[in-house]
């Protein structure tokens, strides 16, 4: 457990340093890096090749398709190779999901972005296939809205359940960028403080700037001073997309999302769980009162819709004993229902195991170390692109390229990023933009300065490639609208892609600068 000692599955691994097995991953990719910038005439010693960072914000499927379009315009200028890393958060990883999923995607992106775009376009997930996954969430120790996120609304969008995990991708990608896929802790922005940066690798899990990690196939098992106590499996690629997605896990929309959307499904899925399963129970005909029903129960939890969880869980008190008591009367499996009610009333969302419980070094954050579980959610809630986990100095990124899908004013994120980035004391560019660009941005900027990364920021609507109303089309693409339509999708990454395609010299230029200085 100390910064020096190599990382042993079942500990936690407290330093700065990277993961061994991504700084072995980094020296390869730097030879591929190096190969593709002499292509274009960039010349660098191999210890001087620049570190450079592909970056997609939230968007929901807007950024997921976006991105992958992006990455296909990059691929085609020749320029996909000179990325050191991959990094997202929210929807960006949809598309990276999708990406790992197929060994050594880069060699073969075309065909890949077809197979996506086909699967969009299709059926989805089924009803039965839905209730099957979320029956197999039920069993894990923690229940959050995270797995009913997961399984009612991610796989509404991706239209599909991925039950692959991050360490089984370990050795499939020896061509493609280090993927980092980026959350934050709830608790920590709610208090402001410890550390609320996390970050997902395929080899590692754990707080960015603190440098606290765990390997990732332990993350999630229970850990007691810093070694694992009890094991859970690994979380598959459906529920981290939803954790990184969880848009609504910081506020009221939980209870609009669940009122408007998705309680007809919870109870369609839990209704497909219950087929067939015998409801009378042994003593059903010696009772004669009727159990409080589903729709009353839930009725009663969605009712005072901006109740604070202490008071809503007051309120639903007697109704939600009555339901679970008429339950276990006509032996019906509750164990479900409270898990579901639980979560809702609690607003609980990314609930595991705390791997820093009752760890004690001064080295970590007091706020971390308590509690025996945290709640992780998508990081779009504080900052809506991963600069903070990318931002760590043992990575050395020379230069960001920043793809923002977000909702809003198209600088709020890489505003709030060079603010938090003040406070703490990383390097980072200054970001001024002329105030009369924020509704009406273009579609390429550049920020940087003396000893601080140079980052180039691309606002995916912008008056080059949506004309006069770049609002117009953020708001026709909002990031809860339904799943697109081909048209939709089609109309996405068209814009995407020009955003690409139109600043090739741009980005080339760039690329050479940071080389040049380093």
């Amino acid at each position: 457990m100390s910064a020096s000692k190599p990382q042993e599955s079942g500990e936690v691994r407290l330093g700065h340093s990277l993961n061994k097995k991504e700084e072995e991953f980094v020296a390869r990719r730097k030879n591929t890096v190096l190969q593709c910038l002499q292509k274009f005439n960039i010349h660098c010693s191999q210890d001087k090749v620049p570190n450079i960072a592909l970056l997609g914000s939230g968007g929901g499927q807007r950024a997921m398709v976006a991105l992958l379009e992006c990455l296909v315009q990059i691929d085609k200028a020749g320029l996909l190779d000179c990325f050191l890393y991959l990094s997202g958060v929210s929807g960006s990883t949809w598309c990276m999901a999708s990406l790992y999923k197929e060994p050594n995607w880069s060699t073969k992106l075309e065909t890949v972005k077809e197979n996506i775009i086909k699967r969009l376009g299709g059926p989805g997930v089924s009803w039965d296939d839905k209730s099957a996954k979320l029956k197999k969430y039920y069993m894990k120790d923690f229940f959050s809205l995270t797995d009913l996120w997961a399984v009612l609304f991610v796989t509404s969008y991706v239209k599909e359940i991925d039950e692959q995990t991050l360490t089984d991708q370990r050795d499939q990608h020896n061509e493609d960028p280090y993927p980092i896929y980026a959350v934050i802790d709830k608790q920590c922005k709610r208090r402001e403080e410890g550390d609320p940066w996390f970050e997902i690798s395929p080899h590692e899990a754990g707080y960015s700037l603190t440098g606290a990690f765990v390997d990732t196939c332990d993350f999630g098992s229970q850990f007691d001073n810093g070694l694992k106590k009890k094991h859970q499996d690994e979380m598959d690629m459906l529920y981290l997309q939803a954790m990184c997605s969880s848009a609504l896990a910081d506020g009221e929309a939980t209870w609009k999302w669940i009122k408007a959307i998705s309680v007809p499904e919870i109870k369609s899925v839990l209704d497909k769980m219950d087929q067939g399963k015998d409801h009378t129970g042994g003593n059903a005909s010696k009772t004669t009162q009727e159990p409080v029903g589903e729709d009353e129960c839930y009725q009663e939890l969605l009712n005072p819709v901006d109740a604070d969880p202490s008071a809503l869980e007051q309120s639903s008190k007697t109704k939600l004993t009555d339901f679970f008591r008429g339950q276990r009367q006509f032996g019906q499996t509750a164990d479900k229902h409270k898990k579901t009610a639980r979560c809702i009333t609690q607003r609980i969302w990314g609930r595991n195991y705390n791997f820093l419980h009752n760890m004690t070094d001064e080295s970590v954050p007091a706020a971390l170390l308590q509690k025996e579980t945290r709640d992780l959610i998508d990081a779009g809630l504080l900052i809506n692109s991963p600069y903070l986990s990318m931002l760590r100095k043992e990575r050395n990124i020379d230069l960001f390229i920043a793809l923002d899908f977000s909702d809003g004013d198209p600088f709020t994120t890489v505003r709030e990023a060079a603010k938090t980035c003040k406070k703490l004391n990383i390097p980072f560019p200054e970001v001024n933009v002329p105030s009369d660009e924020g509704k009406k941005p273009k579609d390429f900027y550049v920020f940087k300065g003396q000893n601080v990364p140079t980052v180039i920021h691309m606002p995916l609507f912008n008056v080059v490639n949506c004309g006069d109303k770049p609002g117009d089309w953020r708001k026709k693409y909002g990031i809860l609208k339904g799943p697109y339509s081909a048209e939709m999708i089609t109309e996405v990454m068209g814009v995407a892609g020009k955003n690409i395609s139109n600043n090739i010299e741009k980005l080339l230029e760039e690329i050479r600068a940071v080389a040049e200085a380093k």
